[in-house]
């Protein structure tokens, strides 16, 4: 799988670093991890499973720990730190920088950031950024809406009716993320987004009229920049010689990117109104995901019925 990485640059920006120094290589650096580490325990010695990709952040706790050093010991510290070729340093709370810290810095040629933010809130905006952008991704062909809250990824050959459906779906008040080319992001261990290319966001095909801006047309309201994957639907032509689950006791799922996702597969034929079974499909899997399954408890009920029956009650 394709390893994705940021610019130390674009994470500046981002974050509103002060840019103290810059090493000369600065414009090319690249964010390959999404960790951050605070450098106490380095600082305190000991170098044992360090990773030097990471950035790092110092606070007023390594910073008050610093202080109780001479500057020589001070020197020590960081030229070890340094010497590892760390991408960067972020000095946060706007603390006094230590003027042992910007020498080494010179001397390995490491960049130095300063900002006047929290080091836990900072650590935490930081590594939702990073997630987000060296997420493992996928594209999918597809139309991706939002119904009820819920995301449902409609999938199928070209000209089955996945954009017919999600117009029909604007036209009932729910919203689109994307149309054909839908780009997917695996946030965390278990959480699918989605999302469109930004050059082809909030338009759609459909054929005979063309391409259309939703955002226009249907207004603001009717559109959205990206959305959690909760049911992947496959739109497929109807065969008479198919049988097709009638009960849907059982689950179905379709794996994403290492992520089980609950899949439907919906059969396509002229008269099959496509906007509200895909309305009753999320608020079925919204259901399922609190605990209640219709056909389990219906077929509980036919069960309690017959057995009543058999033992003549």
């Amino acid at each position: 799988m394709e390893q994705y990485n940021v610019k130390l640059s674009t994470l500046c920006d981002q974050m509103k670093f002060q840019i103290v120094r810059k090493s000369v290589d600065y414009d090319d650096l690249k964010i390959y991890s999404t960790v951050i580490n605070r450098p106490g325990i380095q600082l305190a010695g000991f170098y044992d499973l360090f990773d030097n990709n990471r950035l790092q952040l110092i606070g007023k706790i390594e910073t008050a720990y610093l202080e109780r050093f001479p500057p020589e010991v001070r020197r020590s510290k960081f030229e070890m730190l340094f010497s590892k070729k760390i991408p960067a340093i972020v000095i946060c709370h706007d603390v006094e920088m230590l003027p042992e810290c910007v020498e080494m810095a010179e001397k390995y040629d490491i960049t130095v950031f300063k900002t006047n933010r929290d080091t836990s809130e900072l650590l935490a905006a930081m590594i939702i950024y990073l997630k987000d952008c060296l997420a493992p991704r996928i594209t999918r062909h597809g139309v991706f809406v939002e119904v009820y809250g819920e995301g449902i990824l409609m999938l199928g050959e070209s000209g089955v009716g996945k954009s017919e459906a999600a117009i029909e779906l604007l036209k009932r008040g729910h919203r689109l993320i994307a149309d054909d080319a839908v780009e997917i992001k695996k946030i965390g261990s278990s959480s699918l987004v989605g999302s469109a290319a930004e050059h082809i966001r909030y338009y759609m095909e459909l054929r005979g009229i063309g391409i259309i801006d939703v955002r226009r047309i249907f207004g603001t309201g009717s559109v959205k920049i990206s959305e959690k994957i909760d049911l992947v639907v496959n739109l497929e032509a109807w065969k008479d010689d198919l049988t097709y689950d009638r009960l849907g006791i059982e689950q179905q799922y379709t794996d994403i990117l290492g992520v089980s996702v609950p899949f439907l597969s919906i059969p396509v034929k002229p008269g099959r109104n496509l906007a509200v079974i895909l309305e009753v499909a999320a608020m079925n899997n919204r259901q399922k995901k609190m605990g209640f399954n219709a056909a389990r408890e219906f077929t509980e009920q036919l069960d309690d019925f017959f057995d009543k029956k058999e033992n003549g009650q």
